[in-house]
C-alpha cells in the first residue's frame, strides 16, 4: 500500500471543560488520515481509523497511529480493551494488555481509549495531578468502570481536597440506541435511578433508547464528582456520518476513534 510520507495532525475535538492548562484530552474525527473503504471517511478514502482489530490494513492504522504523536508528543499507550473494569497504571502495562482504562500522574504519558459509539470518559483533578481514561459502553457502565474510575482518581491524587472534573466525549447518541430489558436491569443494579435514562420506545414493549451521557452523569454523580464538574460533548457518532464512525449505524463494519488524554508541566511550573 503506497502510503503518504507524512499527515498533518489528525482533526480532532477538544473538551470545553474547566481543567488546569496542564491537563490535555482530544477525541480524533473520522477523516484525515490514510484508511480506505469501511474505515475511510464519509467518501471512502483518507479515513482515520486506529483500530488494529476492526479489518483495515494493518499499515494504514500504523500510518494513522503514528501520526497522533504530533498532537501529543508521544506514541499513546494502547490497550486491549474488553468491556470489564479493570484498570491500569499506563506506565506499568504491557502493550495492548487487557483492560478498558488507564490512569498516570506521570507528566508526558498518553493515555488512550479506542471507541466506535462506546462512551469514552476522561477524569482529573483541580491540581492536574492524576489522569484517568476510560471506555464506558453499557457493559462496563453497568458493571462499575466509571465509579472504579473515581476511586483510581481519588486514591492517586496528589491532595485530598482537589476535587474531580470529567469529561464524556463523542458517542452514540439516545435516539440511535435502542435496548432491551436487559440492559436497563444491568444498569438499575449498579447507578442510582438509571430508570430515568430510558425512554420506552413507542409500539415495542420491553424497548428502550437509553442515554448513555445520563447513565455516565448519574454514575459519576454517585461515586463523588459534582454534576458541575462533569463536562458533557453531548455528541452522538450514530448521528454524524461525516465525522464519526458508528458500530451500530454501520453494522460493525467500521473504524475507531480514539481519545488520547495527557498531563505536561503546568506554566506556573515552568521556569521562565
Amino acid at each position: 500500500m503506497n502510503l503518504e510520507p507524512l499527515l498533518p495532525a489528525p482533526r480532532t475535538i477538544a473538551p470545553g471543560w474547566n481543567a488546569p492548562d496542564s491537563v490535555h484530552a482530544l477525541f480524533t474525527l473520522r477523516e484525515g488520515g490514510v484508511s480506505k473503504g469501511p474505515w475511510g471517511g464519509a467518501g471512502g478514502d483518507r479515513g482515520f481509523n486506529v483500530g488494529s482489530r476492526c479489518g483495515d490494513d494493518p499499515a494504514a492504522v500504523k500510518r494513522n497511529r503514528e501520526s497522533l504523536i504530533l498532537v501529543a508528543g508521544t506514541a499513546p499507550r494502547w490497550l486491549h480493551q474488553v468491556h470489564g473494569t479493570r484498570i491500569v497504571r499506563a506506565e506499568d502495562a504491557a502493550e495492548e494488555e487487557e483492560a478498558d482504562g488507564s490512569w498516570t500522574t506521570a507528566k508526558g504519558v498518553v493515555l488512550a481509549i479506542q471507541t466506535a459509539d462506546c462512551l469514552p470518559v476522561v477524569i482529573t483533578d483541580e491540581e492536574g495531578s492524576v489522569l484517568v481514561a476510560l471506555h464506558a459502553g453499557w457493559r462496563g457502565l453497568s458493571a462499575g468502570i466509571l465509579q472504579e474510575g473515581v476511586r483510581t482518581a481519588l486514591l492517586h491524587r496528589a491532595s485530598p481536597e482537589a476535587g474531580l472534573i470529567a469529561w464524556l466525549a463523542p458517542r452514540i447518541g439516545t435516539e440511535s440506541f435502542e435496548v432491551g430489558e436487559d440492559v436497563l436491569r444491568a444498569m438499575e443494579s449498579k447507578i442510582p435511578d438509571a430508570r430515568s435514562a430510558f425512554v420506552p420506545e413507542p409500539g415495542k414493549p420491553g424497548k428502550f433508547f437509553a442515554d448513555l451521557g445520563l447513565l455516565a452523569r448519574k454514575a459519576l454523580i454517585a461515586a463523588g464528582v459534582p454534576d458541575a464538574c462533569i463536562f458533557d460533548s453531548r455528541l452522538s457518532t450514530a448521528a454524524d456520518p461525516v465525522r464519526f464512525y458508528s458500530y451500530r449505524r454501520d453494522k460493525g463494519r467500521t473504524g475507531r476513534h480514539v481519545t488520547l488524554a495527557w498531563l505536561s508541566p503546568s506554566r506556573a511550573s515552568q521556569k521562565p
